[in-house]
């Protein structure tokens, strides 16, 4: 498995593994879909955007890099991780969150922030916490989950 930085071939894996998170209704904020134009457009628009690929070359993960704020707070970045639902328990998660916290100091950032990991996410949680992120309390009823029931969310940091 290794993980580059994407390109425009890429643009249809990633904008599936992308929807597919979404559509779960468990993990992103976001409840629209992406399109060709607007995925080209929103992974073209991050810090960084990278993929995981497997010796075959398919791409089975991504993440995004991007800031969480602006002005005096721009030193910290956020970023999201999707794994395609076929190659979840492979460890990409991993090498994707690895990959990502190098790629944020190399573009100058001091600190990863998580704003909304949900309480229930605990595979991502377990590894964030393996990986040095601290988690900075909890947020109840911060996510609405795509039943429509609320799960709490837990923030989480990490210097770099």
């Amino acid at each position: 498995m290794t993980v580059r930085k994407y390109d425009n071939r890429d643009i249809p894996a990633m904008i599936h593994i992308w929807n597919e998170v979404v559509e779960e209704g468990i993990a992103f904020p976001q409840e629209e879909l992406l399109t060709e134009q607007t995925g080209a457009e929103f992974f073209a628009g991050q810090t960084y955007t990278a993929v995981a690929v497997n010796d075959d070359g398919e791409v089975c993960g991504l993440y995004i890099l991007h800031p969480n704020n602006v002005g005096r707070c721009g030193h910290i970045c956020n970023a999201s991780y999707a794994v395609s639902s076929a190659k979840r328990g492979l460890h990409i998660g991993e090498k994707l969150v690895t990959d990502c916290l190098a790629q944020a100091k190399a573009h100058g950032f001091g600190v990863l922030q998580f704003n909304a990991v949900v309480e229930s996410n605990i595979h991502a949680r377990h590894l964030y916490e393996r990986l040095g992120f601290v988690q900075l309390g909890v947020i109840p009823r911060g996510f609405r989950m795509k039943d429509g029931h609320y799960e709490n969310i837990c923030p989480y940091y990490h210097e770099l």
